[in-house]
């Protein structure tokens, strides 16, 4: 008979941390953006893809150093969310929110697309295997202790800058009134455009520590776009610190859920979750 606690729960409460972290970054980009722009990205899990094929072609390819490839990652995730604002989002800022989506998600389409003709659909890798750490009963992996270490030391990193740098108080300033910062002397559109390049960098990051763990192909952004929107509308969209909760809440839920449930029963249950948060609280859990 199983116990209710015992150490193979342990290990699914500690994988569900680690996940929690790794899906914390990925949402903290997506939520900055929309802040401060008030766009939804529907294309943004399409930025971490494009970046991982950037990373694995740097790499695999080029023959690249692993590390280099992946601060070149970062540059180039940066270029993308620059470019992606400059000349996608921005004739659409004033649009209606449905021409918004509509925008972003052809954009998405087209990302998608485009990977399938320049790398085909075989799935690939970078083929660096990392040990396990075994602490007793308990076995880790590594790339995920790594994401969850590098993950949330990002966060904070992002933390500090949106609070103790002058960019960082204009870009929180901004989000929260558009009309009045233009008049004390703030660039708006150059707040937009380094936002949407952080952004970018954010979704690159998680890349250089997805490609560590998930096999590479066009579609890997559908296996994170949804759980990520879920996060963020979950949290509070434009929240930030809500987000970062949301996503240690739904990363137990699917992680606790898979131990007792097996297979992808734990994503079913948070999304089921967050249907009925939805019904209870339709703002999400957190206000703005």
């Amino acid at each position: 008979m199983m116990q209710f606690f015992d150490i193979f729960l342990l290990e699914a409460v500690i994988n569900g941390l680690m996940l929690g972290g790794l899906l914390a970054l990925l949402a903290l980009g997506l939520n900055l953006i929309f802040g401060v722009i008030e766009v939804v990205w529907i294309c943004y899990a399409e930025l971490i893809m494009v970046s991982m094929y950037a990373i694995w072609w740097l790499f695999k390819v080029v023959g690249v150093p692993l590390p280099l490839a992946m601060a070149s990652g970062l540059i180039f995730g940066g270029a993308v969310g620059y470019v992606l604002h400059r000349f996608i989002i921005r004739p659409v800022l004033s649009a209606e929110p449905i021409n918004q989506l509509l925008v972003t998600g052809g954009v998405l389409f087209f990302l998608q697309a485009a990977a399938t003709v320049v790398f085909g659909i075989e799935y690939k890798n970078i083929g660096v295997n990392l040990p396990s750490l075994n602490l007793g009963e308990i076995s880790l992996s590594w790339s995920r202790l790594i994401g969850f270490i590098v993950s949330i030391a990002a966060i904070a990193a992002t933390y500090l800058f949106l609070t103790r740098t002058f960019l960082g108080t204009a870009i929180r300033a901004i989000s929260q009134d558009r009309q009045v910062m233009p008049l004390i002397g703030v660039n708006a559109e150059k707040i937009y455009l380094m936002t949407s390049a952080a952004g970018g960098v954010m979704a690159a990051l998680a890349a250089c520590l997805l490609v560590l763990q998930y096999d590479l192909h066009p579609a890997v952004g559908l296996t994170f776009g949804p759980i990520l929107f879920v996060i963020c509308v979950l949290g509070g969209l434009g929240n930030l610190i809500g987000g970062f909760i949301a996503a240690f809440i739904l990363a137990q839920i699917i992680s606790i859920g898979g131990y007792f449930l097996q297979g992808e029963w734990g994503y079913v249950i948070a999304f089921g979750f967050f249907i009925v948060a939805m019904f209870v609280r339709p703002q999400g859990l957190f206000k703005r």
